[in-house]
């Protein structure tokens, strides 16, 4: 029974990291001036909003049945307009790095739960302790895995936002390229080199916590 419920609760762990994910972008680009996200209805923690039927459930439970070491997925970009900022620059980088920052903010705290609360948890009986670090370690993995993921600078991950705000403007017909084939090029990096990432992600993971996960 273990076995079958885990998929589902990675799942849920990733569909609840997507949605802070997307959520703070929204925020952010309301602190600068744009409030698209909140006349769509995009600021809130309900889901369903948020859900996209392929990234956030298709794509990780494939990612899951083919034993992918590497488990990420997306939900409905959250609408903004970026001609709304106050910081026409620099502003659309900083909405980019809001998701990132937030999944790297949900790594750290929970990370540091499991670096010291089992020492205040002692008084509860093992296998509590042991369910908890579990959840824990599975909550921080997974979003530095997403953290990590989103900043590779291929539209539409926010990596590119933070790519094209430095791109010089001679530079503009590479945004134009990865801005038109840009989900091609992300599947393509998704199937056969995001194992690339993971030695990224555990390097974060260790620091975050002080061990490795599971």
């Amino acid at each position: 029974m273990e076995n079958v419920i885990e998929p589902f609760f990675y799942i849920a762990v990733l569909i609840f990291s997507v949605v802070i994910h997307e959520v703070s972008h929204g925020f952010v680009a309301l602190a600068l001036g744009d409030r698209t996200a909140k006349y769509a209805g995009r600021l809130t923690l309900n889901p369903i909003p948020h859900l996209d039927l392929f990234g956030s459930i298709l794509l990780p439970a494939l990612l899951i049945i083919t034993q992918s070491p590497f488990l990420i997925g997306w939900a409905k970009p959250v609408p903004y307009n970026p001609y709304n900022l106050r910081n026409k620059r620099w502003g659309p980088a900083w909405v980019g790095a809001a998701g990132p920052l937030a999944n790297l903010s949900l790594s750290l705290v929970f990370g540091l739960a499991i670096r010291f609360l089992p020492s205040t948890l002692g008084i509860f009986p093992g296998a509590f302790l042991m369910n908890f670090m579990s959840i824990a370690s599975s909550i921080v993995f997974i979003n530095v895995m997403l953290a990590v993921f989103n900043l590779v600078p291929i539209p539409p991950l926010d990596g590119s936002k933070v790519l094209f705000s430095v791109l010089p403007y001679q530079w503009r017909g590479v945004e134009a390229f990865l801005e038109q084939y840009g989900f091609m090029i992300l599947l393509f990096f998704i199937f056969f080199f995001s194992h690339w990432l993971l030695p990224i992600v555990l390097l974060l993971f260790r620091l975050i916590t002080g061990g490795y996960p599971f």
